[in-house]
């Protein structure tokens, strides 16, 4: 009996023993696992093991051709999407982001408890608005793609005109929108939706473009970086407990992410590159696809495209106060008239965009920048004769016209360092090119050679340009002509500007972010062929004369100095939410615009006319 208790207190003991061992052991498991269960330690096994990926021998092993060809061509795959994932090239980040769940899944030992220890998907009241931003995003694309930022926003009207407490009236996503947001909608998410927000997170800090990596790739306007808060030298200089006299914490550089969003420049206050260093990593690695150069304080600024036709502008200091992007997206799905132009009586003018094309006018487009005037060349060129050949000209690569129109005969060129937009233009001509345009006329040697080859080298000419009113756009190509030499002669450059230019549409954007044509404006030149007075000759005596030549002199000088060349009238306008017809076109433009159309054109042209302007008496 005594041998058998003892057997039993010896066996619990054991037993005790055991049970603390394993215990610790697990303690000692559970301290050692709470360290890599963070996104730092995630990102640098994913590296790691990336590494080894690309570094692994292809011959290990007896392999066979087939093996061989495979292993070749997969880590050839992997390479090229690591080099291209940052650059706007879509594919090649979801290949890159796939490869990494794998990793993860097959060698992180990631479970449904373990994974909230990276972001605390169980515990909403632990969540950073960027967690809660994250979280949304995934959800939203799940279901509407590139289009769920659009989504995001519309359903939830974030992007209204709001006045904050200190009185600034702006566009702001703030933290508490965020919040409010995700508190409504309470994704439910599973491990796979986990373990995607966790890649996403652990690749835009490794070889993405950091917090506006998603952001960059949803159809929206653009997004820029560095343009608000503090920069760099000014934070460091000063006591920012006391900047100010504010309490709340002042916004720096890296800080600052906007979005543009249907017109308006929206900030997304929530979000931050978190430091100066990750800011400078995204404008480092933004621009380099297609390894365009080295950005440098020598240069300051680079301007470049990317993979999907985005165009990227990157400034750094010394040239400007901190580092700075620009990514501007252009939607080509709404490339068609009836899409851009939706306000009463829009039908008037997109009738008069078509015929201005069908008549080959050369045409102006002007506003201010973000009003779409690249987006409304893009739609223009739907209605252009399907025989003519098209040739544009680009400081980056914007209209991708082939994409919109692959069986057109069109060709782009751009400015590179060693090929200047002169040069480009001098090569243009010899392309048997019908129809030149321009994506912007922002030198003067560009709108000195446009000038020159409206005139000559096409049978129309297109063009966007920044001025606000259409004598400025006179005087600004006149000045232009008298800037690079071709002209002396100020009434003489203007009047071969006068000559050239038929009609201008000029583009608004007003406060809610509203666009519209503000008004079509027809140039009418003035008529200075008229022979001087020449009555002085039948005088019969020399005081006669002399009073007589006073006056042909008195015309000289008003026509050399003050006389007008050109006078104009809104054909159409934009008035009260609505377009109106103004003046009816001159005969002479009527007349140029009937000769370049077909009869059915034209028929429908004069139909147009007596619409809206009633019949010619």
């Amino acid at each position: 009996m005594i041998n058998a208790i003892l057997i039993l207190l010896i066996t619990i003991a054991l037993l005790a023993g055991l049970l603390m061992l394993m215990r610790r052991k697990r303690q000692k498991l559970s301290d050692k696992d709470e360290g890599r269960f963070n996104l730092e330690d995630i990102q640098a096994f994913v590296r790691a093991a990336l590494q080894e990926a690309i570094s692994a021998s292809i011959y290990e092993g007896n392999v066979n051709d087939e093996e061989f060809n495979r292993r070749k061509a997969r880590k050839n795959e992997l390479r090229k999407a690591l080099r291209n994932c940052m650059h706007g090239d879509i594919a090649s980040k979801r290949y890159v982001k796939a490869y990494m769940k794998d990793i993860l899944v097959s060698a992180y030992g990631f479970d449904e408890e373990n994974v909230n220890e990276v972001i605390p998907f169980d515990r909403r009241d632990r969540l950073t608005p960027q967690h809660m931003f994250d979280i949304l995003l995934h959800v939203y694309q799940k279901k509407y793609g590139l289009n769920a930022l659009n989504e995001l926003i519309r359903k939830h009207g974030l992007d209204q005109l709001r006045q904050f407490e200190d009185g600034a009236r702006c566009y702001k996503i703030t933290a508490e929108d965020i919040k409010k947001v995700y508190f409504e909608e309470m994704p439910a998410l599973s491990l796979s939706d986990k373990l995607d927000i966790i890649v996403q997170r652990v690749y835009q800090a490794y070889k993405g473009l950091g917090a506006i990596d998603e952001i960059r790739d949803q159809n929206i306007d653009g997004v820029n970086g560095g343009t608000s808060g503090l920069p760099p030298d000014v934070s460091q200089s000063l006591d920012m407990g006391d900047y100010l006299g504010q309490r709340t914490k002042i916004p720096r550089a890296h800080d600052a992410i906007w979005i543009f969003y249907r017109g308006k420049s929206i900030h997304l206050s929530f979000l931050s590159f978190e430091s100066d260093l990750e800011l400078k990593r995204v404008c480092q690695n933004i621009y380099t696809f297609g390894s365009p150069g080295q950005l440098n304080e020598t240069n300051g600024y680079m301007v470049n495209d990317m993979a999907d036709g985005s165009r990227v502008v990157v400034v750094r200091p010394k040239m400007s106060e901190s580092w700075a992007f620009f990514v501007r997206k252009f939607d080509i799905s709404k490339a068609e008239l009836e899409e851009l132009l939706q306000d009463d009586n829009a039908d008037l003018v997109i009738d008069m965009i078509k015929f201005l094309i069908k008549g080959a006018r050369i045409t102006g487009i002007t506003g201010q920048q973000g009003t779409g005037k690249t987006t409304l060349l893009m739609a223009m060129v739907k209605h252009i004769d399907g025989t003519l050949n098209l040739r544009i000209q680009e400081m980056a690569f914007e209209l991708r016209l082939r994409k919109i129109y692959p069986t057109r005969n069109i060709l782009s060129f751009r400015e590179t360092p060693t090929v200047s937009g002169q040069q480009g233009l001098d090569t243009q001509k010899k392309t048997d090119g019908a129809v030149n345009i321009l994506g912007e006329v922002a030198t003067h040697p560009i709108a000195s050679w446009m000038i020159q080859m409206a005139q000559v080298a096409s049978l129309f000419t297109l063009f966007t340009h920044h001025a606000k009113t259409f004598p400025s756009l006179i005087y600004s190509l006149r000045n232009s002509l008298l800037a690079t030499g071709v002209f002396s002669n100020e009434k003489i450059a203007e009047k071969q500007v006068v000559d050239v230019i038929g009609f201008n549409i000029h583009l608004v954007k007003n406060e809610a972010g509203h666009r519209y044509i503000e008004r079509i404006t027809e140039c009418v030149p003035l008529d200075d062929t008229a022979s001087y007075p020449s009555a002085y000759k039948n005088m019969p005596d020399l005081e006669s004369k002399l009073d007589a030549f006073m006056d042909t002199m008195t015309e000289y000088f008003a026509r050399s100095t003050d006389r007008k060349s050109f006078d104009f009238q809104n054909v159409v306008e934009w008035r009260d939410g609505a377009y109106i017809a103004g003046p009816r076109l001159t005969e002479r433009n009527i007349r140029e615009m009937l000769r370049h159309m077909n009869s059915e054109d034209a028929k429908q042209f004069r139909a147009f006319l007596d619409r809206y302007w009633g019949e010619a008496s």
